[in-house]
């Protein structure tokens, strides 16, 4: 065999070049102790909180606890395969999931992994799970309605894009049918719908699954579930995951809708993790930080101030190919600033609202109390971090008022700014009207003698119960609700029976929409009750007073 001269000089040259390559470092850990979906890290100096672990047999976990010779993770799978001293690596990545369109009407797990046999999700962006929450300057004030298509909430507890409304309520009491009914009615709306199911059983999340499907919502829809089965650090982090799905359409300029379905439940989750990994626990036996870990994940649903440039006519504004030095206007004076900038500028310029800008997040949380009690500290954390809480009372529902609504103790705090000019008019006095009901109610049922007055109030009182009643999946328009509220608090209900009063409505609207459709194309546009619109309604009430027979049996 000959020996050519010039091969071992290239031979050698390639070495040499190869030389100064850096050899790719891997900071690893052993495993000290493992158990209850917790394992303790030795050796890991560098590791960040909120990273991603990798164990053996490509089980990944979540540090929570840096301390100072070990680190302590939760586990995202079964740690049966996880033995004292094997080795965990890093990963250099904290804790995301994939995020954007491809995730419309799955259903995942809290990892963002499909769970709906579909296939894999084609996702090209992924999002941390755990984000600070925009800051006062980025937001601007809720003054824009979400209608849930419920009458009760909808004209007494008003919620507006970007709002957060605590729905609460003993178990069995129609706090999922509420959320439900919520997102159903997000049809047509250019609404996006997370709904995140944590610590329920499997046949419940399918249940709501297949309604969603039934009635066309899981094509805006994205369901995040983390059930009963699945390990505590699952049930922690699905509302995270959830939130971080739903921020992405309110940071593109679009609204998206979340219901966390139940925070009691992550919150037994986060306090089961907590004593596993040796922290303090404090009243209930819940961390000190269990406040922190509902409120800033609700601090992250806002609406977005819109935000506006002075650009040339032609050209489509884009943050990303913005021109250097170009000057964004955010928030209410936002417009008129970039206006007075673009005449300044010249005729060829003119104010433009950046796309991605005023988008909104709602978020409607569930908290499940026990025996009604309002003044536990899950329930009170939480009551203080959103604005107002829908409450539903067990007496109420068994007693046949669904959704059962206590206006009582229910209240929204944004109030009558997100809701429209017609609603606003016709329920000023509702709520005020059934309060006094149900306490003279309560009273009258030791009193043998009553005035007449007490008794046409008790007389109405009935009637505006029972209209504000409804039916699950059967969410109405806020049109059709104006139609049926304003017939009922303006007396023209008042002759029937109780039991008639259901039908009423159903054959009201039907009625409206065949013989007097203007009725409600003018609520629908005008959005208030004027002169005009007034006039015809009440024309269109009689007109049905003369037909509607309150003796016909269903």
């Amino acid at each position: 065999m000959q020996l050519r001269a010039e091969e071992i000089s290239d031979i050698i040259k390639k070495q040499i070049s190869s030389y100064d390559k850096t050899v790719e470092v891997m900071e690893t850990g052993t495993v000290l102790t493992v158990g209850d979906g917790i394992a303790r890290v030795y050796g890991l100096s560098g590791c960040m909180a909120g990273e991603l672990l990798e164990f053996p047999g490509n089980l990944m976990g979540m540090a929570l606890n840096l301390e100072e010779d070990n680190v302590g993770v939760a586990l995202f799978g079964e740690d049966r395969g996880i033995r004292e001293g094997d080795t965990v690596k890093r990963t250099g990545r904290i804790f995301d999931v994939p995020v954007g369109p491809a995730l419309v009407g799955r259903v995942v797990d809290a990892l963002g992994n499909p769970v709906d046999g579909k296939g894999p999700i084609d996702s090209k962006e992924r999002r941390r799970v755990e984000l600070k929450a925009p800051g006062i300057m980025k937001r601007q004030p809720v003054k824009e309605p979400m209608q849930t298509g419920l009458k009760a909430i909808d004209s007494m507890i008003p919620i507006g894009r970007g709002q957060r409304e605590l729905i609460i309520g003993d178990r069995q009491t129609g706090k999922t049918a509420v959320a439900v009914d919520t997102i159903i009615n997000q049809r047509g709306q250019n609404m996006f719908c997370v709904y995140v199911a944590i610590g329920q059983k499997q046949s419940t999340v399918a249940q709501v699954v297949d309604k969603l499907k039934a009635f066309g919502a899981m094509e805006y829809t994205t369901v995040v579930t983390a059930t009963a089965s699945d390990m505590a650090p699952l049930q922690m982090i699905a509302p995270y995951s959830g939130c971080a799905m739903a921020e992405y359409f309110r940071d593109n300029g679009q609204h998206a809708l979340i219901i966390y379905d139940d925070l009691s439940k992550q919150a037994v989750a986060y306090r089961q993790l907590s004593l596993l990994l040796r922290r303090p626990p404090g009243r209930e036996a819940f961390p000190g930080d269990v406040f922190y870990l509902h409120s800033r994940l609700l601090e992250r649903a806002a609406k977005m101030a819109e935000e506006w440039v002075a650009l040339p006519k032609a050209t489509e504004p884009n943050r990303k190919t913005l021109p250097p030095g170009t000057h964004i206007h955010a928030g209410e004076e936002g417009k008129k600033e970039a206006s007075e900038e673009a005449k300044k500028k010249g005729e060829g310029y003119e104010a433009k609202k950046l796309p991605d800008s005023g988008g909104s997040l709602t978020a409607l949380p569930v908290i499940e109390t026990q025996a009604g009690d309002v003044s536990a500290y899950i329930p009170t954390n939480v009551i203080s971090i959103t604005d107002g809480q829908i409450f539903l009372d067990p007496d109420l529902f068994y007693s046949g008022v669904r959704p059962a609504i206590n206006v009582g103790i229910s209240v929204s705090r944004v109030g009558g700014n997100a809701q429209i000019k017609a609603m606003k008019s016709i329920s000023g006095t509702l709520r005020l009207d059934l309060a006094q009901y149900r306490a003279m109610a309560a009273f009258a049922q030791f009193a043998a003698d009553l005035d007449k007055a007490t008794q046409q109030q008790l007389h109405r009182g009935q009637r505006l119960v029972e209209i504000l009643k409804q039916g699950q999946y059967v969410p109405m328009s806020v049109e059709e609700q104006v139609l049926t509220i304003y017939a009922a608090s303006n007396g023209f209900v008042d002759a029937y029976p109780v039991s008639a009063v259901l039908r009423y409505e159903r054959e009201l609207i039907a009625f409206v929409k065949a013989s007097h459709p203007q009725v409600l194309e003018f609520i629908r546009t005008k959005k208030q009750i004027d002169a005009d619109t007034k006039t015809v309604l009440t024309a269109a009430l009689e007109d049905f007073k003369k037909t509607f027979n309150p003796d016909t049996k269903e």
